[in-house]
């Protein structure tokens, strides 16, 4: 956190720095993410050039999400965007909720100990499609010196809710008499109306109020489609928003009831927006045009009556969005909902459903609390929350579906959600629930799907609050996709969890202590659901001195080559003892008797740890790397030999070892060196190197260290099993 005092300062400096890269770049807007380590998020902290509302559903994000941003900071590398339509094939997610024409650049900020976040920049559609070498050197220079700020600053400055916006110009110096301009607009007869980049109307002649139906004082300072029923029934939030972000002109015609066509032309630019207002022929089939001159406008039409919750019309197949019916929720709000619908269905676990509705639907509606629960065995078992002391969620969690504690229960018994603006609303039908959490305003939404209670959805504020039209037919229309994530999210979950119980219940429950031996093992499951892996690993002793370390892979990755993995075990238990290439072969004969289509890799090490040696054997699988104090490492030379189950009569050459004391023996599968896009050999010789260098590392803090090294970004490809043997000196 920032010291008091020194917080504005900080930000100031990051204000003033984004301005100037845009002014630098020739950028049309920008902004820019600060990135909280802890969390791995994305804050917008500040903008600039786009309305606040556009970035609000992106004001807070993972890094992990599918956005040019997190891509810039996780890769650290700089992303460009060249048009919408790369956008649409690179970051489907987010063409959804800007089906705008413009290009972008994201670039990551690398302080000098920190990656302090990323640089958002946006320029017309008017912009080259490819950025020159000298063009992503300026960005990449601009987004270093913000982070030399950053570095510089008494202290980080930190986000908030909602992004600072900050003008990307001043006014420019030398503009004609104010009066002259007006006089000139009022001799038109067209209408001029001028807009902020917020969308407010910070200018209009007489001929536009008349045209737009509405004196001139009470238009000043409002958005037009909000002070303008009629206007708010058309696209005109979106033609307005397609304006002012991909700085193209636009134009359309809307009818101002009752009969009444005008044209309107935007006309955009870094400061705003001009607008020229004219009357306009009716469509063919409507009728004669309208009669009367400019300057006797009809009486302003009263607000048409809001339309019942339900989702919006969605857009058409070229992007553009289809006209709204009367009452319909607000384009923003439309698209708003597109990229959370997007994103929810990437969720796949309970938590990433928890996660997304406390890192993007909370922010961009304002709220500060969060209460997901899940409908189980007649109650509402809490899954998630955010925003609230646990000692209020162990008193809610657990309610039968009939309480009276709190309105969720009878919301999710009627399907129907619940909206309170204060406390009082909420007294008059629960007199307890307002002091239950001290929040001051909620939501209560319910979950169900074809008729079938998922749960509840509680979004609460910490101050009083209204809910808008737009806004309920949203929360409406988001509860259900709510619904389905969650539902989807919670088999997931219930299916994984079988499976990485069944996975566990055939691995070993712990390995055996044997005195001159550490030992240290990992599995890594790289699928999800049941995909259960194959892979194996087991350290079986046979006496005091005496132990057997076998690995394994079982071709396929599901239920079948689960249960062939445990007989595999099983056999190999059943044998253990014997020389290593006997207990391959029998082994293979009983893969024989099963009559499998699956082929198992295995590899078998005997281990006499009084006499120093071990014999090894190996049957299709990888060798372990080796290390030896004062010796080369690498793997350890073993003669090839088939996969278990190609062969009947299968024989296995051994390998014998000595055992100075130190030497160490790493056991893998094939998932830790077969990774995309680099020879094995390489990544088996750079293993081998780590092993070396860190061989006296204790043997739990050596074996995760070998799997980050081999999978710098953490995803693996294959499951991984690894196990790390290490002789110790004898005891004095």
């Amino acid at each position: 956190m920032c010291p008091r005092g020194e917080e504005p300062v900080a930000a100031g400096l990051l204000d003033g720095a984004l301005a100037d890269t845009v002014r630098r770049t020739g950028a049309s807007a920008g902004g820019v993410y600060l990135l909280d380590e802890p969390a791995r998020t994305l804050e917008l902290a500040v903008m600039c050039g786009v309305p606040v509302e556009v970035a609000l559903p992106w004001g807070r994000m993972a890094v992990a999400a599918p956005f040019p941003v997190a891509d810039a900071v996780r890769e650290d590398r700089l992303v460009w965007v060249a048009s919408q339509d790369d956008m649409v094939r690179a970051y489907p997610r987010a063409a959804a909720g800007l089906p705008y024409r413009f290009a972008l650049a994201a670039a990551p900020l690398p302080g000098r100990a920190r990656c302090w976040g990323a640089l958002l920049l946006l320029w017309p559609a008017s912009h080259p499609e490819v950025a020159t070498r000298r063009e992503r050197g300026h960005i990449t220079a601009a987004a270093r010196r913000i982070a030399r700020t950053l570095d510089e600053a008494p202290a980080p400055p930190a986000a908030s809710a909602r992004p600072r916006l900050i003008p990307v110009a001043g006014d420019p110096a030398g503009v004609p008499s104010h009066h002259a301009a007006a006089d000139y607009l009022e001799r038109l007869p067209e209408g001029a109306v001028a807009l902020d980049l917020e969308g407010r109307i910070t200018f209009l002649d007489s001929t536009a109020a008349a045209l737009l139906g509405r004196d001139a004082d009470r238009l000043r300072g409002t958005r037009p489609w909000q002070s303008l029923p009629w206007l708010d029934a058309t696209s005109a939030e979106d033609h307005y928003r397609t304006a002012v972000i991909s700085r193209d002109p636009v134009a359309f015609t809307t009818l101002r009831p009752p009969d009444t066509h005008l044209r309107f032309e935007l006309h955009p630019d870094a400061s705003g927006i001009s607008v020229r207002v004219t009357r306009a022929a009716p469509p063919e089939g409507t009728g004669p045009p309208c009669p009367g001159p400019a300057a006797s406008p009809a009486p302003a039409a009263p607000p048409a009556p809001t339309a019942p919750a339900s989702a919006p019309t969605a857009p058409g197949p070229t992007g553009t969005p289809a006209t709204a019916a009367p009452g319909a929720v607000q384009v923003g709000r439309l698209y708003q909902l597109l990229h959370l619908a997007a994103a929810l269905t990437e969720t796949v676990a309970v938590r990433d459903v928890v996660d997304l509705v406390a890192q993007q639907i909370l922010p961009a509606f304002d709220a500060d609390g969060l209460v997901l629960s899940a409908a189980d065995a007649g109650r509402l078992r809490i899954t998630g929350h955010h925003g609230y002391d646990p000692g209020v969620i162990e008193r809610l969690d657990g309610l039968p579906l009939d309480t009276d504690l709190t309105p969720a229960g009878q919301v999710l018994a009627t399907g129907v959600p619940s909206f309170f603006t204060d406390p009082a609303e909420m007294a008059h039908g629960y007199p307890r629930a307002p002091q239950i959490s001290g929040k001051q305003a909620w939501a209560f939404l319910p979950l169900v799907i074809s008729g079938r209670p998922v749960g509840c959805c509680i979004l609460s504020y910490d101050h009083p609050r209204s809910f808008t039209a737009d806004e309920r037919a949203v929360l409406t229309s988001l509860a259900g996709l709510i619904a389905q994530a969650l539902d989807r999210a919670r088999l997931y979950d219930a299916v994984h969890d079988l499976a990485h119980g069944l996975q566990q219940a055939l691995l070993p429950r712990s390995l055996p202590t044997v005195a001159g031996l550490r030992i240290a093992a990992r599995y890594l499951p790289a699928s999800h659901g049941m995909n259960v892996g194959g892979d194996f690993y087991d350290v079986i002793r046979l006496d005091s001195t005496t132990v057997a370390a076998v690995i394994g892979d079982v071709q396929g990755h599901n239920v079948a080559a689960a249960a062939l993995m445990g007989q595999v075990r099983t056999a190999i238990h059943a044998t253990a003892g014997a020389a290593p290439d006997e207990v391959l072969a029998r082994t293979n004969r009983v893969l024989a008797d099963l009559e499998t289509d699956l082929l198992v890799s295995c590899l078998y090490a005997h281990i006499d740890l009084a006499r120093g040696r071990a014999a090894l054997a190996g049957a299709g699988h990888p060798p372990p790397l080796l290390y030896q104090p004062g010796r080369p490492p690498g793997p350890v030379p073993l003669d090839p030999a088939p996969l278990l189950g190609v062969d009947a009569e299968l024989t296995c050459a051994v390998t014998d070892l000595v055992l100075t004391p130190g030497t160490t023996l790493a056991f893998h599968t094939d998932g830790l060196t077969e990774v995309p896009g680099a020879d094995p050999d390489r990544v088996t010789a750079d293993l081998a190197r780590y092993l070396a260098a860190h061989a006296s590392q204790d043997p739990d803090l050596l074996i995760d260290g070998l799997i980050r090294h081999a999978w710098t970004s953490g995803r693996y490809t294959d499951d991984i099993a690894m196990l790390l043997l290490r002789t110790e000196p004898p005891a004095p």
